[in-house]
C-alpha cells in the first residue's frame, strides 16, 4: 500500500522540522547565529499516458529547503573595542592563511601574539591597508603593526590673543630687556617639541611702542688728517666730497635756508623717494645735513629721526666711502637718543630790536597798545604795563582754559630765557594742523631770523603697533621673521635675522592691521610668521643659505589677535607637535578604519575592514563556527568598506546576538511535534487495515 510510504515521508519530513526548530533553540545564544526554517514540498507519481490529477492521490511530502533568516539580531555592547558588529547587510571575511575564505557576522576578535586580528578560531580578519596618506591599499590580514607613534616636531603653532588697550605704553621702561616684565606689554608662553620629541618652551613678548621717536646723530669720519667728507665750498655733492649712503641709498644734497650758518643741506626728492622704499622707518623729512662755516675745520654732522613706530626695531646703518671700501657705521654710543614723539609748536614773542613796523614793544620793554590776543580760542587781554615776559605769563596762565577749548593740547608753557610759548599736543594727536594766535599787532610769530626753538612734528604713528620678541626656553632669542636692517652687508630684501616683528592694530576696530610689514586686507588672511631655530635637535632649521625662499621652521599664525579694551588673555593656542608615545589601545570608526591610540594623545588609522555582501546571501553554505562559505548559488563576495554602497556601517565594541525568536521557535516546535504525531496515526491506521485484510 502506498500509504506507508507517504507516512514515512511525513515522519521524515517532521522529523527534519524538529531537528531545525531544536538547532534553532539550541543557538539562541550563539553570537551572529541565523535562525532557519524548514521548507516543504509535496510529492506525486504521475503515468506516462493518460492519468489525470484527479487520479493521483499522491506520494506523501519532502524537505524541499532549509532556508536562512539573514536578519540582524539584537546588538549589545560590550567593553572590547575589538568586538564588532555589523550595523545593517555584510559579513566579515575570514581567512584561515590556508586558503580558506569564510564569512561571518560574529565579530567577537582579538589579537595574536603577532598583532593580528583574529576570530576565536584563529582566523584572519580581512581588510585593507592605508599608506600615509590615507590611500587605500589592497585587501590583506588586518593587523596592529604599530607599537610606537614617534615623535613629530612641531611645524605650526597658532595663537590668538587679545590685549588690554588700555594700558599705557609711555610707562614702559624705555629700554626692553626680556627680564624686565616693566618693558612689554603682555606675553605668552606655548610648548612645541623638537624632533626627537623633546619639549621646548617658545615665549612670545609683546612690547607697545612708546610714544618716542629715535633721534640720530651722526659724525662722518676723516679718511685722513684734514681730509672730511665735503670740500672746501662745504658742498656734499662736490667731486672731491666722501659719498654719504643711508641705509643702502646714496644721497644727492640740497642747500636749504642758505641764510643759516652753518650750512643746511637735505636729501633732493629722488634720493627721499628711495629712502622711503629701502628703509621706511625713516622720516625723511627731518633728515639734514649740517656743515661749518669754515669747513674742513668745522666737521659736518648728520642727523635724522625715525618714525615712533620703528622705534628698537633695528640699527640705522650709515656708511660713507673712502678709499675704495664701504664701510658701516652705527652711533658711537650703540643706542640712539629718543625724544618724545608729542608736537611742540613755538611762538616767539618778538621785542622791539630789529624790527621797525609795527612796533610792539616801546624802548622800555613794554607794549606800545592796548590789545587782545586770541590764543587757541581764548581771549587774553593785554596792556601797556605788560613786557614779553608778562605776556608769555598771560598766555601760559590760560592754559587751562585753552585747553578745555581744545583738549588735544597737553600743555602750554613760557621760556623766559628764548621769550618763546610752548604748545605741547597730546602725543596720539600726531601731526595736527598748527595752532594759529592772532592779534592787532602779530605780536606772535613762528617765524625768525634762526630755527625756531624746540618746535618738533608730532608723531602718533607708535599707536597700537607692538614689537614681537620670541626666546628658546626664555633664554635664546629666535629669528621670527625680521627683515635684515637696510644698508647691512649684504642686504637681501628676503633675507631675516633675529629680532622683534612689528605687529600693528587697527586703532577704530582692534583687529590685526599689519604683520612684519605685510598689510591685512579686510576679510582677508592673516600672513604666518616663519620661526627659525625653535628645533635644537634638527641643525637644518635655518634658512636654507642657497635658497631664501625655501624657509624651514615652525609657521606662527596670530590669526584672530586682538587689541580690545578688556583684559589681555590668550583666546586660543594650539601646536600640532608631539613626543613619542607607546600603544594603549585600539577602536574602530563606523566607517572602518581600525584607529591605533598612543599614551602622546595621536591616532593613527593602521587599516579598513572589509565587510562582503552577495548577490544571494541566501544561497551561502553554513560551515560551523557561525561562518559560512561562498557558494555558486551566492555568487562571489563583494567587498567594500563600512557605509558604502549597501553595506552596513560597523560598530565597535558590540556584538550581533542570534536571530532567534524563542517564542516563534516553541511555536514551531509545538507544530512539528503535531505533525509527527499525526503521520504516526497515519501509519498507525495503515497497519490496522492490513491485519483486517490479512484476517479475511
Amino acid at each position: 500500500m502506498a500509504g506507508f510510504n507517504t507516512a514515512i515521508t511525513g515522519l521524515k519530513s517532521a522529523q527534519t522540522d524538529l531537528d531545525v526548530t531544536g538547532n534553532n533553540i539550541a543557538n539562541a545564544s550563539t553570537v551572529g547565529f541565523k535562525a532557519s526554517r524548514t521548507q516543504f514540498g509535496d510529492l506525486y507519481a504521475t503515468a506516462v499516458v493518460g492519468a489525470g490529477s484527479s487520479n493521483t492521490p499522491g506520494a506523501g511530502v519532502t524537505v524541499s529547503g532549509i532556508a536562512q533568516d539573514f536578519s540582524s539580531g539584537t546588538v549589545e555592547f560590550t567593553n572590547s573595542n575589538l568586538d564588532l558588529a555589523i550595523n545593517g547587510s555584510g559579513f566579515f571575511q575570514l581567512d584561515d592563511g590556508k586558503g580558506g575564505v569564510t564569512y561571518t557576522r560574529a565579530g567577537s576578535f582579538e589579537l595574536d601574539k603577532e598583532g593580528f586580528i583574529v576570530s576565536k578560531n584563529g582566523k584572519n580578519l580581512q581588510g585593507y591597508g592605508l599608506d600615509a596618506k590615507g590611500n587605500q591599499l589592497p585587501l590583506r590580514d588586518l593587523a596592529v603593526d604599530q607599537k610606537e607613534s614617534l615623535p613629530h616636531a612641531t611645524e605650526n603653532i597658532g595663537l590668538s590673543f587679545n590685549i588690554d588697550s588700555t594700558l599705557d605704553s609711555s610707562k614702559l621702561a624705555a629700554v626692553y630687556d626680556k627680564n624686565n616684565a616693566n618693558s612689554f606689554s603682555y606675553t605668552s608662553t606655548i610648548e612645541t617639541f623638537d624632533s626627537l620629541g623633546n619639549a621646548q618652551n617658545i615665549k612670545f613678548n609683546f612690547a607697545e611702542q612708546r610714544p618716542v621717536r629715535e633721534v640720530y646723530t651722526f659724525q662722518p669720519t676723516q679718511a685722513a688728517v684734514g681730509e672730511v667728507p665735503v670740500d672746501d665750498s662745504g658742498d656734499p655733492n662736490a667731486k672731491n666730497a666722501r659719498q654719504i649712503d643711508i641705509s643702502g641709498v646714496g644721497i644727492k644734497w640740497e642747500e636749504v635756508l642758505p641764510a643759516l650758518t652753518p650750512k643746511v643741506y637735505k636729501p633732493d626728492a629722488a634720493s627721499i623717494d628711495a629712502l622711503e622704499v629701502k628703509d621706511p622707518r625713516i622720516d625723511a623729512d627731518t633728515i639734514r645735513f649740517s656743515v661749518g662755516a669754515a669747513a674742513p675745520a668745522t666737521a659736518p654732522v648728520l642727523f635724522m629721526e625715525f618714525n615712533s613706530e620703528a622705534s628698537a626695531t633695528g640699527d640705522l646703518i650709515i656708511a660713507q666711502e673712502g678709499t675704495g671700501e664701504l664701510k658701516a657705521t652705527n652711533l658711537a654710543d650703540g643706542e640712539p637718543a629718543t625724544r618724545k614723539a608729542n608736537k611742540i609748536q613755538s611762538f616767539v614773542i618778538h621785542d622791539d630790536s630789529g624790527i621797525a613796523t609795527p612796533v610792539k614793544f616801546t624802548a622800555a620793554g613794554k607794549l606800545a597798545n592796548e590789545t587782545t590776543l586770541t590764543f587757541g580760542g581764548v581771549s587774553i587781554p593785554l596792556d601797556t604795563k605788560m613786557g614779553p615776559d608778562d605776556v608769555g605769563e598771560a598766555i601760559a596762565n590760560a592754559q587751562q582754559k585753552i585747553i578745555e577749548l581744545n583738549p588735544k593740547i597737553e600743555a602750554v608753557q613760557y621760556n623766559t630765557a628764548s621769550n618763546t610759548v610752548y604748545v605741547t599736543w597730546t602725543a596720539e594727536a600726531g601731526e595736527v594742523d598748527d595752532l594759529i594766535p592772532t592779534d592787532t599787532n602779530s605780536l606772535l610769530t613762528g617765524a625768525s631770523t634762526s630755527p625756531e626753538p624746540a618746535s618738533q612734528k608730532g608723531d602718533n604713528s607708535f599707536m597700537s603697533v607692538y614689537r614681537m620678541y620670541s626666546y628658546l626656553n626664555d633664554s635664546q632669542q629666535l629669528n621670527v621673521g625680521k627683515r635684515v636692517d637696510p644698508g647691512e652687508s649684504g642686504f637681501d630684501a628676503k633675507k631675516t635675522e633675529v629680532g622683534p616683528v612689528i605687529i600693528k592694530f587697527d586703532t577704530t576696530n582692534g583687529t590685526l592691521k599689519s604683520i612684519n610689514g605685510e598689510t591685512i586686507a579686510s576679510g582677508g588672511a592673516v600672513p604666518k610668521l616663519t620661526i627659525l631655530g625653535a628645533d635644537p635637535a634638527n641643525p637644518d632649521d635655518t634658512l636654507l643659505p642657497t635658497d631664501t625662499d625655501n624657509l624651514k621652521g615652525l609657521q606662527l599664525d596670530i590669526t584672530g589677535a586682538s587689541q580690545f579694551s578688556s583684559a589681555s588673555i590668550v583666546k586660543k593656542q594650539t601646536q600640532d607637535g608631539y613626543t613619542k608615545g607607546d600603544l594603549i589601545g585600539v577602536s574602530f570608526e563606523e566607517t572602518g578604519q581600525m584607529v591605533a591610540s598612543f599614551s602622546n594623545g595621536q591616532r593613527q588609522n593602521l587599516g579598513l575592514v572589509a565587510i562582503a555582501t552577495f548577490e544571494n546571501q541566501s544561497g551561502l553554505q553554513p560551515s560551523g563556527d557561525t561562518e559560512w562559505l561562498a557558494s555558486l548559488t551566492s555568487g562571489q563576495a563583494i567587498l567594500n568598506p563600512p557605509g558604502t554602497g549597501l553595506n552596513g556601517t560597523l560598530r565597535s565594541a558590540a556584538l550581533e546576538q542570534s536571530n532567534v525568536d524563542l517564542s516563534e521557535e516553541l511555536v514551531s516546535l509545538i507544530e512539528a511535534q503535531r505533525n509527527f504525531q499525526a503521520n504516526s496515526k497515519t501509519l498507525e491506521t495503515l497497519n490496522t487495515v492490513t491485519q483486517n485484510i490479512l484476517q479475511i
